[in-house]
């Protein structure tokens, strides 16, 4: 019987490691329900019909093209620059409390921030747009669009900076110009159906999509609609939000049926568009869930439920098609695709060859690292920053790889991340629970 005892008491203590202590695993009863891929029963088959599980080691002596380190000075579109790409940011140090703001709104803050001028500009679900400068450490603007009759809706606002005017769409079907700097509106349009897409600007062009799908050119001067580009609407509402990106010539609009349109953007006139959803030709109900679009170097990037597309922007064709999809926004830099799947491998991708350079299983390097049990972390962003890759997760934790795919360190943020981060002279800066911008360096 003491035989059993201790051997009772030897289990326990063996199940009990740091991972729980550290705080970087998501919780036990979420592990089961939460980001599941409804595929991780089978084994990997030849076939590129299932999802990709296999860790590639990375060529001995192989070498990243990297571009330079980027001391970023605005953030004016949600996805960072018209592409949705991103750079490789200047960094100063992730453990240095910066600053810390007063609260801003006891509504709750929306997921994307933007900056310029020095000032951060964010809004909540109040409807509130509230514009913060740092350098005077106090809000200078405060406005909202609504009247009464609104005030219990949910407001999602969809904004894009530029020159101090705040163009704004939102769920309930209006689109305004604010010049926050002057502090009035400029104009404001009721479109009577709610706006469902980020928007991007290109010369006197405001673009964007409404929940039916029709992809809208704006004359961002005074609101006019320019052109309107119906697409393929779907059955069932889902929860994938169109997507936009651009170049210099062409619109890219990926839409909540699955199908991709490329659209000149002086012309504005469709050029090609494809279905990027393997379930339509089935059934035209069927959900299509996909991530957001990049394009760089003449290639676009479309990450669906379960593959990855490399587009030739120019023609539409498919370059490659992989069995991996991305969980989170992937990361290119030069001719590198990085992305976490939704099976939780790291995988590092030539966009030039179509080879992948080396992919393995996240959460099995993380608990090496960590030398503790192997649980699922979950992730909320990727990108690079001093010549390295960050992946941060939701608990504010943040994995630092070197380029070859090792850990070299894991740390805590100084204050608890909850919108999506951006970087700004070298700086690191977010809202936090409590609806205070915290700044990092």
């Amino acid at each position: 019987m003491k035989f059993f005892y201790i051997f009772f008491i030897f289990v326990i203590l063996h199940s009990c490691s740091f991972d729980k202590r550290s705080g970087i695993w998501k919780s036990e009863s979420k592990i089961t329900t939460e980001n599941s891929d409804e595929f991780y029963q089978f084994e990997d088959l030849i076939t590129t019909n299932y999802p990709f599980k296999k860790e590639i080691k990375i060529k001995d002596g192989f070498k990243f093209r990297i571009p330079e380190s980027y001391s970023n000075l605005e953030w004016i579109d949600i996805f960072y620059d018209q592409n949705n790409s991103s750079r490789n940011f200047k960094l100063s140090d992730l453990n240095n409390k910066s600053f810390r703001s007063k609260r801003i709104t006891k509504y709750t803050v929306d997921d994307y921030i933007l900056f310029e001028n020095d000032n951060v500009i964010s809004t909540d679900q109040e409807g509130n747009i509230n514009v913060y400068s740092l350098s005077n450490k106090k809000k200078i603007f405060y406005f909202n669009f609504y009247k009464k009759k609104h005030k219990k809706n949910l407001k999602k606002l969809n904004i894009i900076v530029e020159k101090n005017i705040i163009y704004v769409s939102d769920n309930l079907g209006y689109l305004y110009s604010l010049d926050y700097f002057n502090k009035k509106i400029l104009w404001a349009k009721n479109f009577k159906i709610p706006f469902r897409s980020n928007l991007k600007i290109f010369g006197n062009k405001l673009i964007l999509s409404n929940q039916n799908n029709h992809l809208y050119f704006i004359n961002k001067n005074n609101g006019n609609t320019l052109k309107l580009i119906p697409t393929e609407e779907t059955i069932v509402k889902n929860k994938f939000i169109n997507n936009i990106s651009l170049d210099d010539e062409s619109t890219f609009f990926l839409n909540t049926f699955g199908s991709l349109y490329s659209i000149d953007n002086r012309k504005m006139r469709i050029n090609w568009f494809i279905n990027l959803n393997e379930n339509s030709n089935i059934n035209p109900s069927d959900l299509f869930f996909g991530n957001k679009l990049i394009n760089t170097k003449n290639k676009i990037i479309a990450s669906t439920n379960y593959f990855t597309y490399i587009i030739d922007n120019n023609t539409g064709s498919i370059l490659y098609k992989k069995n991996f999809s991305s969980l989170i926004k992937p990361l290119i830099i030069n001719n590198y695709l990085f992305l976490i799947s939704k099976n939780h491998y790291f995988i590092c991708f030539n966009l030039d060859t179509g080879r992948i350079i080396y992919s393995f299983d996240i959460n099995r390097k993380i608990s090496e690292f960590l030398n503790t049990n192997k649980k699922t972390a979950e992730f909320k962003n990727i990108f690079m920053i001093n010549d390295k890759i960050f992946v941060f997760l939701k608990n504010s934790y943040v994995i630092v790889f070197e380029l070859n795919g090792n850990i070299e360190k894991i740390t805590k943020l100084p204050f608890k991340l909850n919108s999506e981060p951006i970087f700004i002279q070298d700086s690191l800066i977010f809202f936090d629970f409590n609806n205070k911008i915290s700044v990092v360096n």
